[in-house]
């Protein structure tokens, strides 16, 4: 069983992780979904996010972008970061679960923004 977070802004994937609505969360059996929870972002505060997505059992998370923070705390944490995804989440964790869901590295290095990951 694995459980995959999709940083979420209403049905697509967010741009930026920490200032999404929330994290659709699906839970995961030999590559088909066997559940499907939300978790509201409680509030942007450096750090909190990872240590609360490791708290609930999460294995991977996905987003458009992510600082370079919480990438590292990820990693001390063994949850796998895919950032520079983009779309409705139910194709992007299609695309996850079929293997066609690749990294691009989008690291954030601006957190004055609301909303947006200066393109990613």
């Amino acid at each position: 069983m694995r459980k995959i977070a999709i940083a979420s802004e209403g049905q697509s994937v967010c741009d930026h992780f920490g200032h999404c609505e929330g994290f659709t969360i699906y839970t995961t059996q030999s590559g088909e979904i066997t559940g499907q929870d939300y978790l509201p972002n409680p509030g942007h505060v450096p750090g909190l996010l990872p240590k609360l997505l490791n708290e609930y059992g999460i294995d991977v998370i996905i987003a458009g972008g992510m600082g370079a923070g919480a990438i590292n705390i990820f990693n001390d944490k063994n949850i796998a970061v895919i950032t520079g995804a983009r779309g409705l989440l139910d194709q992007t964790i299609d695309r996850y679960l079929t293997g066609s869901l690749l990294s691009t590295g989008s690291i954030c290095h601006e957190h004055q923004h609301a909303g947006d990951c200066n393109g990613h």
